[in-house]
Order: C-alpha cells, then structure tokens, then sequence
C-alpha cells in the first residue's frame, strides 16, 4: 500500500512574510501596488496572508535576476 506524503499549501502571516523576506509591512504593500511582488489572500473578515509557495518562488526570481545581473 502506498502512503502519500501531502503537504497542504503553507500560508504565511505579516510577521512570519517580514522576518522571511527581510522587508517591512510598508515596503511589501508598496511592492504588491507596484505589481512586484504576490498578492495577499483573504483568509476571512480583514485576515490576510501568502501562499508560501508564492513567496518561495518570488524570492527565487530574485535570486536568480541578481545573478544574471552579475554575470
């Protein structure tokens, strides 16, 4: 018999999203207005927070266009 190992998609909160992306409250919502950075989602009534795998992946594109641009 086999066992599937799910893990059910990670939401992440304002204080766990700042201290993993190093940016304050302000500079992320500047950043999700410019369109640069992933939208938050309703998580119910004012309750917001982020797909960890969105922010996974934003932080890797990061990387990857610092990289380029020192190449």
């Amino acid at each position: 018999m086999k066992t599937l190992n799910y893990v059910p998609p990670r939401i992440l909160r304002m204080p766990l999203l700042q201290h993993k992306v190093g940016l304050c409250k302000a500079s992320i919502y500047n950043r999700i207005n410019a369109g640069t950075f992933p939208k938050s989602i309703s998580l119910g009534g004012k309750s917001v927070g982020w797909l960890e795998s969105d922010i996974d992946q934003w932080i890797e594109q990061r990387r990857a266009a610092a990289n380029d641009d020192q190449a």
